[in-house]
């Protein structure tokens, strides 16, 4: 798979509610980052399992259901295997029923058709206010 397909399945499992990665779209040596995670939360998780235990986790706990992925930007870098990507994700709180939007940008790097890297930023406060945690 392409840098782009690997992004648009990550917005397509996002909006199927479910955990954003799937198996076999990872490398064994995967990364995932988030410089700017919320405190309690990792900014690094190493390695196919523990990147899948931790969006499973992240997913079934996390009160929002993704209705849209908006506003993407693609910005393809001089290496094939890496984009930008600018995006802005829409949800409703499960409980409160607030809809929310937060913006985001990811940098994706792939290896053999896989995803090898993901360093997202996130914009925390809106994200913790959409969960009604802030």
């Amino acid at each position: 798979m392409t840098p782009q397909q690997i992004f648009e399945s990550m917005c397509a499992r996002w909006l199927a509610n479910l955990p954003t990665f799937e198996s076999d779209s990872l490398t064994d040596d995967v990364v995932i980052e988030t410089p700017f995670a919320a405190p309690g939360h990792p900014t690094r998780t190493e390695g196919k399992q523990p990147v899948l235990a931790y969006t499973r986790a992240g997913r079934a706990s996390f009160p929002v259901r993704f209705e849209e992925c908006r506003g993407v930007v693609v910005h393809e870098t001089a290496d094939p295997e890496v984009i930008v990507v600018e995006y802005e994700l829409v949800g409703t709180h499960t409980v409160t029923g607030v809809t929310a939007s937060a913006p985001f940008i990811g940098v994706l790097r792939t290896r053999d058709g896989k995803l090898a890297h993901w360093r997202e930023y996130q914009h925390t406060l809106a994200i913790a206010q959409a969960a009604g945690q802030a």
